[in-house]
């Protein structure tokens, strides 16, 4: 499968997660705090270069993977490259630089499930949101418990993995996974005409 056929893959993909993201929160009325960045700033999240192979894809076409690749390879923070704090003072405070181009893991946490020793499903969001919303988050909880349908973190690794075993299967710090994800797609096109790029009406 070519690059540009997985990308679309993963595209579709998380098009079809963010509708179903969309009726959970609708249904719930849970939802993330505008301007919060606290869980983007942590510095131990994992992810696959898969879900971001469409990041890595954007860059190419606009002609900045190479500067992007030098730029997270000559990082010393493990916290996420395309998170932007409001202020050195304020770090958790802040926002995703190209959210349309997030990964899987920044779509499904917080509003994403897993399941527990016993095989019950629990939603996985932070503590912000418990707290803050804690009507709205026991809704949550309960409309969970009564089988009503939430996205879980499995079943999606598991649609990623059906793109590409190989790359879906590769879990590792999230700027490792993008610098991967870039590697791959100008390893793709080291000897491959630059991708013809579908016209925008």
């Amino acid at each position: 499968m070519s690059i540009v056929r997985k990308v679309r893959a993963v595209e579709r993909l998380f098009g079809h997660l963010d509708k179903e993201i969309a009726a959970f929160r609708d249904t719930t009325k849970i939802h993330c705090v505008s301007g919060c960045g606290k869980c983007c700033n942590k510095p131990d999240i994992e992810a696959s270069p898969l879900e971001f192979l469409p990041l890595a894809f954007h860059w190419f076409i606009h002609h900045e993977a190479e500067s992007k690749l030098e730029q997270i390879r000559n990082s010393d923070t493990p916290i996420c490259h395309v998170y932007s704090p409001l202020s050195l003072e304020n770090l958790t405070q802040g926002s995703c630089t190209l959210y349309p181009h997030r990964g899987l893991i920044c779509r499904l946490f917080g509003y994403g499930a897993s399941r527990d020793k016993f095989g019950e499903l629990r939603l996985v969001t932070c503590k912000i949101i418990k707290e803050q919303q804690a009507a709205d988050y026991l809704h949550a909880v309960e409309h969970i418990k009564q089988g009503n349908y939430v996205p879980i973190f499995s079943d999606y690794y598991k649609k990623l993995m059906q793109i590409d075993f190989h790359l879906g299967n590769q879990i590792m710090p999230i700027n490792e996974a993008m610098a991967e994800a870039i590697e791959i797609v100008l390893s793709y096109y080291a000897y491959r005409p630059f991708p013809r790029l579908r016209k925008v009406a």
